[in-house]
């Protein structure tokens, strides 16, 4: 089958599908259009943002469209207007029977783990938050249930032991890109073998999943080890965040997002959630079994900064307002 031969809707919304997007584009695949989120307002003064997946569209001058409802009989028929024979997926929502079952090449997703685990909304960062040392891309056919269909490739990666889940985010959406062209081939030449996942789970081996991040999973609890914490901040950083209070003197308290920290040694009998700190350099805070050194953070309503920028910039006379 020549590529000429293929026609493709692409599906996808977020940064992290853009890399795949402009692949297939460098790679003179023909893609028909593309089905991304409507625009919405943004930011504080709610100005309407179109999609990091639609700014590239138009620039390629794909058609784009914007559905609410994906089970809409317009958009169906849109859809089906453009003949197409592929349908790709990329970080969007959940595509009903009508849509994935229509082109007769069928419709497969690109997701940013290694399944069967980290099925769900957030792989890229549960895998950080729980210590992951290895991850990674899969493609695969879509199914009725959520990230379950049979898999085409797997693309496996480390994960650096201080590696940030922007940082991971960034290298996996390359990955990614890759590993989709390399579905595309497969696929056009006809040596696709897709495989049920159910022949990836060892045997006893748990299934991690991957729900989308809430804001309790967000909220630090220093009375947890401090590498557990030190893996929740990374596997936030930089977006959504993870936060923190801390009582002040005053009987006030101090919000924060925590981007990135250190685990250091620190004496035994003081409490978790107490801070340490000379006020100049270093920002401490105890965990269950040790500290966490605090090196960018962003106190609420204020920007990013690192910690001696941060401390350097509080009120002269504030020494010893931590609790």
């Amino acid at each position: 089958m020549d590529k000429s031969d293929i026609r493709i809707v692409f599906f996808g919304t977020p940064e992290f599908a853009v890399a795949s997007l402009r692949a297939l584009t460098e790679h003179h695949y023909e893609v028909v259009a593309v089905v991304t989120a409507p625009d919405r307002p943004a930011g504080r003064g709610q100005q309407v943002s179109i999609s990091a997946v639609k700014d590239l569209a138009l620039r390629c001058r794909i058609p784009v469209l914007q559905p609410e409802n994906l089970r809409d009989a317009e958009f169906l028929e849109q859809l089906e207007a453009y003949h197409a024979s592929l349908f790709i997926v990329v970080a969007f929502r959940m595509l009903p029977r009508e849509v994935w079952a229509m082109p007769p090449l069928g419709t497969f997703n690109l997701h940013a783990s290694l399944l069967p685990q980290y099925r769900g909304a957030a792989p890229i960062n549960r895998s950080i938050m729980n210590g992951e040392k290895r991850g990674g891309v899969t493609t695969f056919f879509i199914r009725e249930q959520v990230d379950t269909g049979n898999i085409i490739f797997r693309e496996e990666t480390s994960i650096g032991d201080h590696e940030t889940a922007g940082q991971y985010h960034d290298r996996l959406k390359e990955l990614g890109a890759s590993l989709l062209i390399r579905t595309v081939e497969a696929i056009r030449e006809g040596h696709v073998i897709a495989r049920r996942q159910e022949e990836f789970i060892a045997e006893g081996e748990v299934l991690k999943t991957a729900p989308k991040i809430r804001k309790e999973d967000r909220r630090i609890d220093w009375n947890r080890p401090a590498g557990e914490v030190f893996n929740l901040i990374r596997g936030l950083s930089p977006d959504p965040g993870a936060h923190a209070e801390f009582p002040l003197m005053n009987s006030d308290k101090m919000y924060m997002k925590i981007y990135r920290s250190e685990v250091v040694p620190c004496d035994d009998d003081i409490p978790p959630g107490k801070v340490i700190t000379d006020y100049k350099t270093y920002f401490y805070v105890r965990c269950s079994d040790a500290c966490l050194s605090l090196t960018e953070v962003q106190q609420a309503g204020k920007k990013r900064l690192s910690v001696s920028q941060f401390l350097a910039g509080l009120k002269p006379g504030n020494e010893g307002m931590f609790l």
